[in-house]
């Protein structure tokens, strides 16, 4: 009798769980058993792509054939990999990293062993296929930089997603892409360039292999972006600086589109789409020229003369008389001091005036000038034309310069400052450093008489409103940033003196403004990389490469209409006006009138005659 009511009430347990499954938790079940059998699968959107102002392509999307392998298909899988490399060239490194993915990952996902077949590669798997079960070739979008290295500073480049990298985005929107922006552009606008991830309800089996798809959300394609780079203007600019270090930044001064963002060396990015390997990175980092290193917007230099042009009118602005005359013999001393502070002339350059100093860019009527005015003066003008601080240019990271002040010295020192300070400041030496796009937009600021206009590299943005067909257009401007106030005198007065240097028939750059077709202002500058002793003379012959002083120029043409600012910065250039100058001019030359400065000579006659008539 106990083991029948025994068994009674066993099977009434079983009826009343059946009945709690089957009925009271049916919908959380149902649920569960779906997501059993039917699996949201990401669909990655193709990324955006980048041109130049013309339309010419500076970052793409290319297709390549990537050899993967299912590891739930496979039986021996060292066997596998042994007869896979008889067929293409897989390095162990290769081998290592798709190994480590198969233990993080499901055995039913295919994972990438060999990135980018070649058409041999491909050629020979296809014949030996039948034989490699669990291998096969797919058809994937990588991206590529038609341009190579002459846009790398600027469109910077993708690579891999890396820890780092995971730690930082959102996962979600990541869902089956590999690749993030890492530089550039690239990393600047990378939520714009990604697009948005599409899912796939796909049906699978118990072993969660695809069977087939119930649903489909396309994905949406990233936005293409048109920059204001000229990408011909951006290749010749670099091949006037002869293989030399250094950078050139071309505004138009008007609009502050940022129309050539040079710095030289380069390197390649394509290498690094797909992971730089050890070697190579290594003699990039290491490489004394420093090709990784963005110069335009992160290398840090000495203005030298070329900011006496905003001395001077910090001087107008004060009361300073532009007529009144200083007498340069070649030196300057403080009063009380013994110390001579050296003119780049040593024998002097006699009286000068106001617009006499530009021209001839006498030191001692800066010693002379900037002493009278103090660094409170000039570190609150300099700033307002963006020296020593951000420009809010679309790039990542970039950093501040420095115009220094009594504050900053007593708080990075803790000392005072000093009359010696003031005089250094007062020629662009001692504690200032500034980037090639702050005096860029310094130039540009000058060009516009006082306006200034944030750079921008990225015109537009094309935005994908259907998935696929680019339609909406998206402007991107420049800020306005104000106006640096300044009587309209001064910057005439200024701009007149910037004219002379160029193409009067003292000016320093006069060289580089001979038979030019249109006018130019421009300001010459040497910085010193090395200190000289007190009475010693500057002798390039006995320094090294790395220790002879930076050439600089800066100038924006025609003067009355300007189209174009340049900064030049070339490294142990030694000259400004030798060196940077002619650079410059080829720059303009090639901007303005389509003359190329390394053209046949009856090429440049022929361009010049066709393009002068509406200037």
């Amino acid at each position: 009798m106990a083991l029948v009511i025994l068994l009674v009430l066993l099977a009434s347990l079983l009826v009343v769980r059946l009945w709690y499954l089957q009925i009271y938790d049916y919908d959380r079940f149902e649920v569960l058993s779906k997501d059993n059998r039917v699996r949201l699968m990401p669909v990655p959107p193709v990324r955006g792509q980048i041109y130049d102002r013309n339309g010419k392509v500076l970052a793409e999307n290319v297709p390549v054939f990537t050899l993967e392998i299912s590891p739930n298909k496979v039986d021996d899988m060292d066997a596998l990999l042994n007869d896979l490399s008889k067929i293409v060239e897989v390095s162990p490194s290769e081998i290592e990293k798709f190994r480590s993915q198969v233990r993080a990952r499901p055995g039913f996902e295919a994972q990438v062993l060999k990135l980018h077949l070649s058409d041999e590669e491909m050629a020979r798997f296809v014949v030996n296929q039948h034989r490699l079960l669990g291998a096969q070739v797919e058809a994937r979008l990588q991206r590529n930089y038609p341009y190579g290295p002459e846009l790398v500073h600027v469109i910077g480049y993708v690579g891999r997603i890396n820890q780092r990298d995971a730690e930082r985005i959102d996962e979600r929107a990541y869902k089956g892409t590999d690749y993030i922006g890492k530089l550039g552009i690239e990393a600047q606008y990378e939520a714009q360039l990604l697009g948005e991830v599409g899912v796939e309800q796909v049906e699978t089996n118990a072993h969660g292999q695809r069977i087939r798809t119930l649903d489909r959300t396309a994905p949406i394609s990233g936005d293409n972006l048109y920059l204001n780079i000229d990408a011909d203007l951006q290749i010749k600019a670099r091949e006037y600086l002869d293989g030399r270090r250094g950078a050139i930044v071309a505004i138009e001064p008007e609009s502050g589109d940022v129309l050539a963002f040079v710095s030289n060396p380069v390197y390649d990015p394509n290498k690094f789409v797909n992971g730089i390997d050890h070697l190579s990175y290594n003699a990039l980092r290491d490489d004394i020229n420093r090709p990784l290193l963005n110069r335009g917007l992160s290398g840090r230099y000495a203005p030298g003369s070329t900011i006496k042009g905003l001395i001077s009118m910090v001087g107008l602005e004060n009361g300073w008389d532009p007529n009144k005359k200083v007498v340069c013999n070649g030196y300057f001393t403080l009063k009380g001091s013994s110390h001579r502070y050296r003119c780049w002339k040593r024998v002097g350059h006699g009286p000068m005036s106001l617009a006499d100093s530009i021209v001839h860019s006498c030191d001692v009527f800066y010693y002379q000038l900037s002493s009278t005015l103090g660094i409170d003066k000039i570190s609150s003008f300099l700033s307002q034309f963006g020296l020593g601080q951000k420009t809010g240019i679309d790039l990542p990271s970039e950093p501040t310069g420095l115009i220094p002040s009594r504050e900053w010295k007593r708080e990075r020192y803790g000392v005072s400052w000093y009359p010696g300070d003031t005089l250094n400041s007062g020629i662009g030496q001692g504690f200032t450093l500034v980037t090639p796009l702050q005096l860029g937009v310094m130039t540009a600021t000058l060009a516009n008489r006082g306006e200034r206009v944030e750079p921008r590299i990225v015109d537009r943005l094309e935005h994908a409103i259907d998935g696929h067909s680019m339609r909406e257009v998206i402007p991107q401007q420049g800020a306005s940033l104000g106006r640096v106030e300044a009587q309209d005198t001064s910057y005439a007065q200024i701009i007149d003196a910037m004219h002379d240097v160029v193409q009067g028939p003292a000016g320093t750059a006069r060289r580089s403004g001979l038979d030019a077709l249109y006018t130019i202002a421009g300001k010459t500058g040497t910085a010193q990389v090395v200190g000289i002793p007190q009475g010693a003379k500057y002798d390039a012959s006995i320094l090294s490469d790395f220790e002879k002083d930076h050439a600089l120029f800066v100038a924006f043409a025609p003067v009355d209409k300007p189209k174009i600012a340049v900064a030049v910065i070339v490294e142990n250039g030694g000259s400004g006006s030798g060196v940077a100058a002619p650079v410059a001019r080829k720059v303009m030359d090639y901007y303005l009138l389509g003359v190329d400065a390394n053209a046949p000579p009856v090429e440049v006659i022929n361009s010049a005659s066709q393009v002068t008539e509406g200037l």
